[in-house]
Formats: C-alpha cells, structure tokens, sequence
C-alpha cells in the first residue's frame, strides 16, 4: 500500500467531520436472491428519494454457471420510468409494447411505465448455456405528477448517445443529463442527473454543482471528499457545497446521481403514484389481469401479501 493510502484512509476515524459536505451516510440493505446480493440503498427508512430517483438497487457481481442466470418474471409497473445499466454481463428486456432488447454495458434501458406496462427480465438462452458474470444498477425516477398516466413507452440508448470525457486519471461517462461538458442524448422527464465515474488511484473529479439534490454511490474502490471517506458499497447524500472534490484512494468507479425531487411518493411493490388510489386500481387491475401480456411469457405473479 503506498503512503498516500496509507496516510488518507485515516479519514475512516472521523466519517463525518466538519468540513465534509455530505449530510448523510447510507449503507445498503443486502438480499441474497439464490447465489447473487442485491444492495438496495433507495428507498430507505433514512432517505426515500435523491432528486427524481425513488429506487436504487445494485446486483452483483455474481457469477452465474451455465444452465444458470436470472429470471425476473413478468410484471407491472405504473407512475415510474426505470433506468438499467449494465456494468458486466448482459439483461434481456421483454415488455408488454413488444421490445426484445439486450441490455450490454455502456447502454441505458429507459422505460416509461406511466399508465401501466408489464416487462421481465432474464439471462438470454446463449449466455445461460456458457455461464457468464452480471454486474448491473436498476435504478427508477418518479414522474412529474402530469406524466404519471402517460401513455407508457421504452427507449434503448447505445454507448454512442451516452458522451464520455478524460480526465486525468479518470473517464466520465454522462449517462443522463448534463455536466462536465456534455450531455447525454437520453430523454428525461424532469431535470436528472446520472453520472459513470472511473477512477485511478489519486484521481480527482468535482462534483457538478447546481444541481438541487445529488449523492454518490461507491460500486468499488473508495474515496475521499475533505475529511470524509465513501468506502466501497456506501452512498453519500451531499449537501449544496460548491466545488466538492472527490479522491480516489484506490482504483474506484462510482456513479453520481442527482436532479430536482418530484415530491412525495408511494412506493409499493413496483407500483409508484403521488395518488394511492391509482395504486389500489393497478393492484386490482393486476389480480384480475387487465394489464397487458408480454408476448410468448404466460408465467404470472401474483401480488405480495
């Protein structure tokens, strides 16, 4: 280890000083779902949403052997848009508007659910017959309460429509929104930023500031901002500080996620709505199956208990 660690990760002792801007420390809640975790920071008993970003899971890596991989089954979501990026591996998106599309890494799955659609997600027949790694954040975005029952809609954005920038020591890639230079060609629904960051170890990059609410998360490595360090697996609420500087202690990638928050939301199950009674119609209109089917999947989940 060289001096430099050596010396910076005696922030550990005081997480939260004085002079950091972070208002806040969130550690994961961890599910094991049969041989792979799945860290979900948002929503939480400490935070419920950082800008327009309601939800927040990050999966893996696990390292499927083959006749192995994931089956998420058909099923619906309304009053959200989701957003998934894959680190390593691949995700085959089926939905209820007829898409078949793989998601790789450096490409945004963007889904509108709005007045309801219905999607799964697997591992595609070819990569289960070999085995192969998944690495992945799904993350979903409130809808301005004028969109929520908006005709639902999905969009694939190839690495192309996402814009990188070089650093010294880091590449950056703007996934949504603006910043550092660019901007990204995906379409949102309300002011949002969603941020790639790879660091070598004593790498620097500033947070973009104006943006109303914004928090990093710690997919590896770690770094420190003034006295503080984020350590691998950790996301940082940070407060309206300018200029905040992020330096990796090690080799580190993380994303920065941010934008104007949408107001309260419900969140039950995969059904989200500023108005709990469109919830209790979608719970209904799910148990007596007026939602629509995706084409050539019958399986059916039935609502939580």
């Amino acid at each position: 280890m060289s001096d430099l660690i050596a010396n910076e990760t005696s922030c550990k002792q005081c997480p939260l000083p004085d002079c950091t801007a972070i208002k806040q420390l969130l550690e994961p809640v961890e599910r094991d779902l049969g041989g792979f975790s799945v860290r979900r920071f948002l929503p939480s008993k400490e935070l419920a949403n950082v800008g327009p970003f309601i939800f927040f899971d990050h999966l893996g890596p696990a390292l499927f052997p083959p006749g192995e991989g994931i089956d998420v089954r058909p099923h619906p979501h309304i009053g959200l848009a989701t957003v998934t990026y894959v680190f390593t591996g691949e995700i085959l998106h089926r939905d209820s508007l007829g898409h078949v599309q793989p998601i790789r890494p450096n490409q945004i799955n963007w889904m509108t659910a709005g007045r309801g659609i219905v999607h799964s997600e697997r591992t595609a027949p070819e990569l289960r017959l070999s085995g192969h790694t998944l690495e992945a954040l799904q993350l979903w975005l409130a809808l301005p309460e004028e969109n929520e029952e908006c005709r639902p809609f999905f969009t694939h954005y190839s690495q192309r429509s996402l814009p990188q920038v070089e650093l010294e020591k880091a590449k950056i890639r703007v996934m949504i929104g603006e910043a550092f230079g660019v901007k990204s060609a995906v379409k949102t629904h309300s002011p949002t930023l969603y941020v790639e960051v790879q660091m070598e170890q004593g790498g620097i990059v500033s947070l973009p500031d104006d943006i109303e609410e914004r928090a990093v998360y710690i997919v590896s490595g770690q770094v420190k901002e003034a006295g503080s360090c984020i350590k691998q697996h950790e996301m940082a609420l940070f407060d309206q500080t300018g200029n905040v500087e992020l330096r990796a202690l090690e080799a580190t990638r993380l994303v920065i996620i941010g934008g104007t928050p949408l107001g309260k939301r419900t969140v039950w199950w995969n059904l989200v709505s500023s108005r709990k009674e469109l919830i209790e119609k979608a719970k209904q209109d799910w148990t007596e199956k007026h939602f629509p089917e995706v084409p050539g999947e019958t399986e059916f989940i039935p609502l939580p208990e």
